[in-house]
């Protein structure tokens, strides 16, 4: 019987071999180079015969005010983006499935999932547009009114707000598809008997489509918090500019700057190591958490 099965799911197994091979060769094989941490790496000698530093670059890391900035700003940035940015998926995804119409609702679907499409260049492009101090749009009509303009791109508060901003609007709609395939599960029965009951719409949101997304956003919630210390380098390279840098150089840019353009690939692979050993130890943490309600992963 199991040798039969074997047989029947020979095409199964043979189309997952290139998403197999995909994560070996550019997901795995690339983690024996984070060996470069613990060495002086040179090109000369590669990475097998650089000489070995031990933690020196972990070191000079955390003894570095500069290092340490960074990490902060990581860390404040990829909180706030999945505080500020989580909830909007589940709402939109909730919204759109309480649309009857359905021409409305696939005009807004392909609306909000558009922007997911764009490249960070273009969205960058946009926010110029938009919030430039003497030619954004926005300031133009703020001129207009008061008679002055605010410089929404270099003060701290209002550049932070914008980068938040901006990722929600290019990424929540797209992000929407993984709730209303978990809402198209939800039995329909469920909300015809509530509705008999006498329950409105916000009665059932709470006591049938949250609970029947729980699982989901559980698993989302998790998957996140993995990777807070991930802040997207497109978005922070095409957004940040000098009078903001003290908020907003991360860990990746930190890494393009020195590791790429300053050569100092012991020091920057030091630093995405640390960073991949607190997204693994948020992961476990969070996935914790979620076990005491029954809804670990694992």
């Amino acid at each position: 019987m199991n040798q039969r099965r074997l047989r029947q799911n020979v095409p199964l197994f043979i189309m997952f071999v290139p998403v197999l091979l995909f994560y070996l060769i550019f997901k795995y094989v690339p983690m024996l180079g984070a060996v470069i941490a613990f060495k002086d790496y040179n090109f000369v000698d590669g990475i097998l015969k650089s000489p070995w530093a031990g933690m020196k670059y972990f070191e000079l890391l955390f003894s570095n005010a500069q290092t340490l900035n960074i990490i902060r700003n990581t860390l404040v940035l990829g909180l706030l983006t999945v505080l500020v940015g989580f909830p909007f998926p589940i709402i939109i995804a909730i919204l759109l499935n309480e649309v009857r119409k359905m021409w409305f609702k696939k005009t807004v679907q392909t609306l909000i999932y558009l922007p997911h499409f764009f490249s960070w260049v273009i969205v960058g492009g946009i926010v110029v547009t938009l919030f430039a101090q003497e030619s954004g749009v926005i300031n133009h009509w703020l001129q207009q009114l008061t008679g002055d303009v605010y410089p929404f791109l270099y003060k701290p508060f209002s550049w932070i707000t914008i980068f938040l901003g901006s990722g929600v609007w290019k990424e929540a709609g797209f992000g929407a598809i993984i709730y209303l395939a978990a809402l198209a599960n939800i039995d329909p029965s469920l909300y015809e008997a509530a509705s008999i009951d006498g329950a409105n719409k916000w009665r059932q949101i709470r006591h049938i489509t949250l609970p029947g997304l729980s699982a989901t956003i559980v698993l989302m919630l998790i998957l996140s918090t993995g990777s807070v210390l991930e802040v997207g380098f497109e978005q922070v390279y095409v957004l940040k500019n000098a009078t903001v840098n003290e908020i907003a150089d991360v860990i990746s840019t930190f890494i393009y700057r020195v590791g790429l353009q300053g050569a100092q690939f012991s020091l920057t692979t030091a630093l995405g190591l640390f960073e991949s050993i607190v997204a693994l130890i948020l992961i476990l943490v969070a996935n914790g958490i979620a076990r005491r309600y029954g809804q670990g992963l694992w």
